[in-house]
């Protein structure tokens, strides 16, 4: 019976996080070194999955060829703050940010040309430009 080849397999990752891994495009521990272990974890956060820092370090201990437990704490640190760093730069939004903000931008200029061009809206009273003294 032949089984799948392992001998490129992330080591430390379980199924969730390797197939979290898979949709972003990172398959091996190649592809892993190359981009290492902040970005990879910040491709899966942008990706719309929320995963912990557990990943992060079982990344960084997969390329020093280690459990992820077994890291220093500073190293641990230092990976906190390459991915904390790597999110200030280029903030990761939700969903739910993106979709206000496209409602935003779409409602924005609406708002502005009907106040230049003095039109009513849809809601807007149909009697508010005229005066008592026109409808005597």
């Amino acid at each position: 019976m032949a089984g799948k080849d392992d001998s490129n397999k992330i080591r430390n990752v379980g199924p969730k996080g390797a197939a979290w891994l898979r949709q972003v495009g990172v398959r091996t521990q190649d592809d892993l070194v190359r981009l290492g272990p902040v970005e990879a974890f910040m491709k899966v956060k942008r990706a719309g999955f929320r995963p912990s820092l557990n990943l992060l370090y079982s990344l960084a201990g997969a390329i020093e060829n280690c459990h992820w437990a077994e890291l220093p704490d500073e190293r641990k640190r230092e990976l906190v703050a390459g991915a904390e760093a790597a999110e200030a730069a280029n903030p990761i939004k939700t969903r739910w940010q993106k979709q206000v903000e496209r409602s935003e931008r779409s409602v924005a200029p609406r708002e502005s040309s009907d106040a230049d061009s003095g039109d009513g809206g849809f809601l807007d009273d149909p009697d508010a430009g005229h005066d008592a003294a026109q409808e005597d």
